[in-house]
């Protein structure tokens, strides 16, 4: 896995189900998440692999010296031991979580 944004497609249904089925499919344990407008992440890492899927609203994550924004439909693609920050957007965000050992 690498670092990278996947902007939304056209014709994509950004819905819960259809999501969570699509990051099951690769592998991923799923849980959705969402956090209130402005929370704010310091910079952390995990020891997994993450693939965030964004269901409403905006979130943007600080990564090897670039920031990814993300709004409904787009999806961010983490590996593991990547020190990142995240800030949600005015409106919060609500987003997939998908885990991979």
């Amino acid at each position: 896995m690498r670092l990278e944004k996947i902007a939304h497609r056209a014709g994509l249904t950004v819905d819960e189900p259809t999501l969570r089925q699509a990051l099951e499919a690769e592998g991923f344990a799923v849980w959705v998440w969402s956090d209130p407008p402005g929370a704010d992440y310091s910079p952390h890492s995990h020891d997994h692999d993450e693939s965030l899927w964004v269901l409403q609203g905006e979130i943007t994550f600080g990564a090897a010296g670039s920031e990814f924004t993300l709004g409904p439909g787009d999806r961010l693609m983490l590996p593991r031991d990547t020190v990142h920050t995240a800030r949600a957007g005015a409106a919060g965000a609500t987003y997939l979580i998908g885990e991979k050992q």
